[in-house]
């Protein structure tokens, strides 16, 4: 049903879409058209496998994860009510998919191979200094419960609020402001002042 699987590379024609192109999208989807589906699923492919590596970190189960979430967006496209931002309704799809996931597993093994997993979005005209500072994160990010990756990682590389973080996590607001704070303490201990004034 999810038709050829699109590489993590792939871009959206034209860039990334704006919130009133991507709720046409998930209309489109709606009313039974593959290509608005596929136009979707190219656009949140790279930004999805990024945020389930972090809550995850066990590649092998991302890819699982990821084509699990854009089922449910083919199959249920009418659950998305408009409420809020088409990115949040499918975070938040994600964050469910991923926590099953974890639930599954017998028990938690730590990534040993995540200090020598590029950052996925790296490109060939990042800066050197942008590539350190992403890889000195990565490591610390390591280090943090999956709940405090979780918002981290919303934070720091989909730009979203506590609100709309709280969406996606169903929890209160208060708990990720919480959660945020730990997270933060957390990576500054573990970073020991070099990115302290990015924190």
């Amino acid at each position: 049903m999810l038709g050829p699987r699109a590489k993590a590379g792939d871009q959206h024609r034209g860039g990334r879409a704006g919130a009133e192109d991507e709720a046409a999208l998930v209309r489109r989807v709606a009313s039974g058209d593959p290509r608005a589906f596929e136009d979707l699923y190219r656009l949140y492919h790279p930004r999805l496998k990024r945020f389930l590596i972090n809550i995850l970190r066990r590649p092998h189960l991302v890819e699982e994860a990821l084509d699990d979430t854009m089922m449910v967006v083919w199959r249920r496209p009418e659950s998305y009510t408009g409420a809020s931002k088409v990115s949040t309704w499918i975070f938040a799809i994600a964050y469910r998919t991923a926590l099953k996931a974890l639930s599954r597993l017998d028990e938690p093994q730590e990534d040993l191979l995540a200090d020598q997993r590029p950052s996925l979005d790296a490109g060939p005209e990042q800066a050197l200094g942008q590539r350190q500072l992403q890889k000195l994160l990565l490591n610390a990010m390591d280090k943090l419960t999956s709940p405090h990756r979780v918002v981290v990682d919303l934070t720091y590389y989909h730009d979203a609020g506590y609100r709309e973080i709280a969406e996606i996590m169903n929890c209160p607001v208060g708990t990720v402001k919480t959660r945020m704070f730990h997270a933060r303490q957390k990576l500054k201990d573990l970073l020991h002042g070099e990115l302290e004034d990015w924190l």
